[in-house]
């Protein structure tokens, strides 16, 4: 079989996800090799331990240059992960002329049942990107971005290296949290893709890039083999967006700001809860001390409580005094 190969980063607070990623990407694509760059030492040190097959590690230092470094100095967090979505596969691509295909993942999805259709709907196209999908009540959240950064696929050809390329220069010049000049982030600048690349392809797949933004105008199920299934089509990737770990050993799901339409999908969350126990015990054999990525669950309960029940005016005026 031929290999695909994939990319994602991840630092220790994401680490229990990543590995539950990589994990179920493995299971159902078993040619997977996957490039993760580990965005400090320990969750490096933990993954070097845990030796996942076929998954290459990179550090900061190896693919950070000038540039970046620049970027780096003056933007959050989460603003530098998503500074590096375009830079991590241009880099991997560039130290591996034999990868013809690479494939960035979000490190907080998990898979479900085979790729392989995913890579048939894509075909030969230069570039592959996915919808958030978003429900008629969320529809307004489009001026953040029509398309997902949770999977995004370039090819060595023409096209696909020139989208790549400009979208890591675009990045590195500006990406934050916020709405600005048609921008925000590193996803608004893929809504000019299928109009700028003539073979980008938008996924279409029903079970691809499910995800709370979207899951309530959808019909989930079992088939006849016990696979879950959305709209009868078996369901491929979740994307676990707001999903927490909490310090008491149980799980947060959602804000009731998406279950207040619809309940969440309890038979996808209870396969990743196992999943994610069973990952938690095999880092606390490896380092008894790592705790990275779980939630106070008492501040979680009252940050949720005040998302529920307190209005938003009131909410409002407690902004310019605290953070809840």
């Amino acid at each position: 079989m031929d290999k695909k190969y994939f990319c994602t980063l991840f630092d220790s607070g994401y680490l229990y996800k990543g590995v539950a990623m990589l994990r179920s990407l493995k299971a159902h694509c078993p040619q997977a090799h996957v490039h993760v760059l580990c965005m400090d030492e320990k969750a490096r040190s933990i993954l070097t331990a845990l030796a996942l097959p076929d998954v290459s590690l990179l550090s900061l230092s190896e693919i950070e240059d000038e540039e970046l470094l620049k970027a780096k100095a003056d933007r959050g967090v989460a603003e530098y992960c998503w500074t590096l979505s375009p830079c991590l596969p241009s880099y991997v691509m560039a130290q591996h002329p034999q990868i013809d295909f690479m494939t960035y993942l979000d490190a907080d999805l998990l898979f479900y049942s085979p790729v392989q259709p995913l890579f048939d709907e894509i075909g030969d196209a230069s570039v592959a990107i996915i919808e958030h999908r978003f429900t008629p009540r969320l529809m307004d959240r489009i001026v953040n971005g029509r398309f997902c950064v949770e999977w995004v696929s370039f090819r060595r050809d023409e096209q696909g290296m020139a989208c790549l390329k400009r979208w890591r220069e675009q990045c590195i010049e500006w990406c934050y949290y916020r709405v600005e000049e048609g921008r925000m982030g590193d996803q608004k600048y893929l809504d000019e893709w299928p109009e700028r690349y003539s073979q980008c392809h938008i996924l279409m797949h029903p079970g691809a890039g499910i995800a709370p933004w979207n899951y309530a105008q959808y019909r989930f199920g079992r088939d006849k083999d016990g696979i879950l299934t959305v709209q009868d089509s078996p369901l491929i990737f979740y994307h676990f967006h707001q999903f927490q770990l909490l310090d008491n050993g149980r799980f947060d799901r959602l804000s009731h700001f998406y279950t207040s339409e619809c309940r969440e999908p309890g038979a996808l969350y209870a396969v990743y809860e196992q999943q994610l126990r069973g990952i938690v015990q095999e880092v606390a054999a490896i380092d008894s001390a790592f705790k990275a990525g779980m939630k106070p669950a008492s501040k979680v309960l009252g940050r949720r409580l005040i998302q529920r029940f307190v209005p938003m005016w009131i909410k409002d005026i407690a902004r310019k005094f605290i953070r809840y």
